[in-house]
């Protein structure tokens, strides 16, 4: 084994110089492997370690020896580098270069595809770690020129196409090198992203939720069969299983996705880089917490156009401020100690990157940070640090020549030295020829002045204070001035071209007129006082910060908003218990409990809030809502989505939270939609507006999951082309539910008799999420609500779960329920209602407005529900309606959308009512909270204020100030020639149960 290790490492060495043993027949054959010395350079060894006036000595691709004093080879080429500064090249760990891509699917199909179109693969396309990118390249020097212009040497290339998306190799751009010499490491990383292949017209997963399912079932998967109990061979697993040593990468983008992606590494055990998109800083406390390592984009976002009012009003204020904010993203992650490395992906234009990495420098990155996230941090982050990252001896020669210090904007990369392949980008010691002259022709005599920067000047005649517009090319030591004559109506020029040397400029002068003459330009002494003038730099002014706020959209906090003991005084309590309406009443609440309910309570160090002459209640809970949910509502790439999570994807970001709290809602379940028979599992939040995710969802309530009947999961409104999938008939919805609740029982039995030693094959099931949750509504640890409409099928599906042993826990919507709300209270299943919708769809035709109170009067638990953002604001309106159509007393209709939801949500130990030791989640009303004329003044969730009307107006004028402020900026930013970008509007539809695809109003032809 020895001697093969030594033969197989003198075969590797002996490949990266194969061509000297290949015939040259185009020429001889002689070459000399000389030395090269540069001299005389600030060399930055690393990002913290520099010594002036040093030697770097570079033999073929390798670095022999720097320092000061260092021995020089006779023959070695000699090249000084006096005033430049040597760092070592940095190294992109997030791009798509090099890789050569399939020909895209063709587009015109509108029929979904739900199975996989590979045999011996994974059964889901979008699932391809067996891609491998060394294995698809396609070397493409101009875009290796323009990444080594901004100072790239070596890159981690990948294919970025699907939710795991392969392999991805580390490699040199070096033009002058084959493959084999340039790929460093043919596999180095494994990436995963959110996003589904663009090569497959696949359906599931189209959804974020379903994305994550579908990775957590892969690992499962691949772990059961690395275990050896697959009956089939799968390549993709094999593939994933070989790759799991590999770095991960994950493509998460958004601040929100990026807690996504480590939550999911965390599940696993794995670690993982997170490359995120700048916005880092909006949830700073969660992003430390992951103790995660990030690969940032420095693309900061241009100021927008705002000099038309009407076009501006389209720009929100947190775009505006995200602007502002996003050049301090770097400071905050560094000041915090968030590990981060630094990419150019995601820019427009390459070329912006050094301008915005010294911008970000200017905005308080410590430079040797900055450096740290090109150079070392790379490195070791993907275990290369032994042959790049530093300045050291036997390292590769990947190092680029600066005119200076790289974070100064006067600064340019001279040169790109990639594994000691020279590659110019400007001259390393060009002529400055910027300067005062006197310019003589045709007995006339000029001021020229030449100023700019050294790589591209600007020239300017003036005669008698007029100004003849200039322009100047100069290619040492060759010089080219046109000069344009002032009269306007005519186009005639005088050409001038001749040579630099020492301060003088001469040679021949073409005039308007044809005839040639010769011209002269001496340059001009510089008086003390202009030197002294010119030397002054202009400093750049780097803008205030505008406070980051929770969330940093309009109506966010400074501050996370806190508990406090709050004292209510001579208040209205609609209390929802046994005690009804008290009038004149205190309640006291603290540490985020309801503590004490009685007359004249003492303060007690409590914030008092008069309530004479309103009313308080328990805050609204909407059982149905699908507000604050990222990325799809639906997961309807099969008929199935058991294994998805609405808890995957909280969005708390949302405005619909502020606005339901203004509205006076507490608490909401956020449901998956209703685009298969078996939906996704619910979501049960507390309205905890500028908290994160995790801080809102109630992780202790009971876990509830969606089902869905009637046209929705028969795709009746999806369209012709649609109608592809299983089920296509009310009849064949049942069979859907027969059928998974039968394979659920196997399932379980199957893991019994593994479990007690009993299973004849003695072989370990597979893990399947999906199932697993089947199972566990069967053992009545999961509730069922049920979207619903027609009462034959309201009555199948009551039976079927009778059949199995459980209960259907809610039927939601549930506008025939008049029709059988006797059998709904025999079988014990609440109903979850609208007011008054009809007729908005056919199977909704036969809906009354009566239908709550004839389900509540049936026993029938009843609460009024949304499904909808808009009128999840005025659910105490809905309840209201009910007092109307019906009868029911106001005490009653209140309860439909606090008690009793809670009841349906076997939450109402916690919420629903104002009891002693309940959660604090409390509205105080302007007027009785049935009224159309009430408005919430305080809605309160475990004790803290989340929302208060008397703080309106200043959160408005505080809104329209940092509009206006901003609008100022950016358009001083437009005066100064920054670049500007046209005004965008975001319009953000709202989710409901038919949504399909993962933004709102967007049809599934997407996913085709």
């Amino acid at each position: 084994m020895r001697y093969l290790s030594l033969l197989l490492l003198l075969l590797l060495n002996f490949s990266g110089y194969a061509q000297e043993y290949f015939p040259k027949n185009d020429g001889v054959k002689q070459s000399f492997n000389n030395f090269t010395a540069i001299q005389n350079a600030t060399i930055y060894l690393s990002a913290t370690q520099s010594i002036e006036n040093a030697t770097l000595l570079i033999k073929e691709n390798k670095i022999l020896e720097v320092g000061i004093g260092i021995s020089i080879p006779k023959g070695a080429q000699i090249i000084d580098a006096k005033g430049k500064t040597i760092y070592p090249s940095f190294i992109e760990l997030y791009s798509e270069f090099g890789i050569s891509k399939p020909a895209a699917r063709p587009n015109g199909n509108f029929t979904p595809q739900y199975e996989t179109n590979r045999e011996g693969y994974y059964w889901n396309d979008h699932i391809k770690p067996e891609y491998n990118a060394y294995e698809n390249l396609s070397y493409d020097e101009k875009n290796a020129s323009n990444l080594r212009e901004i100072g790239f040497g070596s890159v981690l290339s990948h294919h970025n196409d699907g939710i795991i998306a392969g392999t991805g190799l580390f490699w040199t751009l070096n033009d002058k090198a084959t493959n084999a010499n340039r790929i460093i490491k043919e596999k180095v990383s494994q990436h995963f992203t959110f996003s589904r292949s663009k090569f497959t017209k696949q359906s599931y997963p189209s959804s974020m939720m379903g994305s994550m399912a579908l990775i957590r079932q892969v690992f499962h998967d691949a772990k059961w069969y690395a275990q050896g109990m697959s009956k089939t061979k799968d390549l993709s697993l094999e593939a994933f299983n070989n790759n799991k040593n590999l770095i991960q990468i994950f493509n998460a983008g958004d601040k929100l996705n990026a807690l996504r992606a480590d939550k999911l590494a965390d599940e696993f055990g794995i670690k993982c880089l997170i490359k995120g998109s700048g916005n880092e800083f909006e949830r700073l406390e969660e992003i430390k917490k992951s103790n995660a390592t990030f690969i940032i984009p420095i693309n900061f976002p241009e100021a927008y156009d705002v000099s038309d009012p009407y076009l501006a009003q389209q720009v929100s204020v947190s775009d505006m401020k995200f602007w502002n904010q996003a050049p301090f993203n770097l400071k905050i992650l560094s000041d915090n100690n968030v590990s981060f490395v630094l990419t150019s992906s995601d820019l427009k234009d390459t070329k912006s990157f050094l301008s915005n990495l010294r911008k970000a420098v200017l905005y308080g990155l410590p430079k040797d940070k900055a450096l740290q996230a090109l150079t070392e941090n790379p490195a070791k982050l993907i275990n290369q640090f032994d042959k790049i990252g530093s300045i050291s001896k036997g390292k590769l020669a990947n190092f680029i020549i600066v005119s200076g210090d790289l974070f100064d904007d006067k600064s340019e990369i001279l040169e790109n030295w990639v594994q000691g392949e020279r590659n110019s980008i400007s001259k390393l010691n060009p002529t400055d020829i910027r300067g005062n002259y006197e310019l003589t022709f045709d007995n006339q005599k000029f001021e020229l002045k030449i100023e700019g920067d050294i790589s591209k000047f600007e020239a300017k005649a003036v005669k008698d204070s007029i100004n003849f517009g200039t322009k100047i090319q100069f290619n040492d030591p060759w010089i080219n001035l046109v000069i344009k004559n002032q009269d306007t109506t005519k186009a005639n020029f005088v050409r001038l071209s001749g040579t630099f040397v020492k301060d003088l400029m001469q040679g021949k002068a073409v005039l308007e007129n044809g005839n040639e003459t010769t011209w002269t330009a001496t340059k001009k002494e510089v008086k003390a006082d202009e030197v002294k003038k010119d030397d002054k730099k202009k400093e750049p002014k780097v803008p205030l910060m505008y406070a980051i706020t929770f969330p940093n959209i309009a109506y966010g906090s400074t501050e996370k908003p806190k508990q406090e003991t709050l004292l209510f005084k001579n208040v209205t309590v609609w209390t929802g218990e046994k005690e009804g309406i008290l009038k004149e009443t205190d309640v006291l609440i603290q540490n985020g409990k309801i503590n004490k309910i009685g007359k004249n309570l003492p303060a007690t160090n409590a914030k008092i809030i008069d309530g004479t002459g309103k009313h308080l209640t328990a805050g609204i809970i909407d059982e149905h809502s699908h507000i604050a949910i990222s990325n799809g509502v639906n997961e309807g790439g099969q008929n199935s989505s058991a294994e998805v999570t609405i808890e995957d994807v909280v969005n708390s970001d949302d405005i619909n939270i502020y606005r339901n709290l203004a509205g006076g809602v507490t608490s909401a379940n956020l449901l998956h939609g209703s685009a298969n028979p078996i939906g996704g599992r619910a979501a049960f939040i507390k309205l905890k507006w500028g908290y994160a995710p995790e801080e809102m969802l109630v992780k202790d309530a009971p876990k509830y999951i969606k089902f869905a009947l009637g046209e929705n999961v028969k795709q009746s409104n999806w369209g012709d082309f649609a109608r592809n999938r299983f089920p296509q008939s009310r009849m064949g919805v049942e069979q859907v539910y027969e059928d998974y609740f039968t394979r659920a029982i196997e399932y379980k039995n199957e893991w019994d008799a593994y479990k007690s030693g009993k299973s004849k094959t003695k072989v370990l099931p597979r893990f399947d999420i999906e199932l697993e949750v089947l199972g566990e509504i069967l053992a009545k640890k999961r509730f069922i609500t049920c979207h619903s409409y027609v009462q034959s099928e309201i009555n199948m599906l009551m039976k079927l779960a009778e059949r199995y042993g459980f209960k259907i826990q809610t039927f939601t919507h549930i506008l025939e329920g008049y029709k059988l709300a006797d059998k709904m209270s025999a079988h014990g299943v609440a109903g979850s209602t609208f007011a008054d919708w009809w007729a908005y769809k056919y199977e909704v035709n036969d809906a009354i407005p009566y239908n709550a109170a004839i389900m509540m009067n049936e026993g029938v638990t009843v609460s009024i529900n949304s499904d909808d953002a808009e009128m999840s604001r005025r659910l105490n309106q809905e309840a209201a309606k009910t007092v109307k159509y019906g009868n029911v007393t106001e005490e009653e209709a209140w309860n439909f959308v606090t008690l009793n939801p809670a009841k349906i949500l076997q939450v109402d130990t916690k919420v629903g009512s104002i009891k002693i030791g309940k959660d604090a989640d409390v509205v105080l009303w302007s007027d009785s909270p049935l009224s159309i004329y009430t408005r919430a003044e305080k809605t309160v969730v475990d004790g803290i204020i989340f929302y208060d009307l008397e703080k309106e107006t200043e959160n408005l004028a505080t809104i329209q100030k940092e509009r206006a402020d901003l609008i100022n900026a950016m358009l001083e930013a437009k005066n100064k020639g920054m670049k500007t970008q046209l005004p965008k509007k975001k319009e953000n539809g709202h989710y409901h149960c038919d949504t399909l695809g993962e933004y709102c109003k967007e049809s599934h032809y997407k996913y085709n």
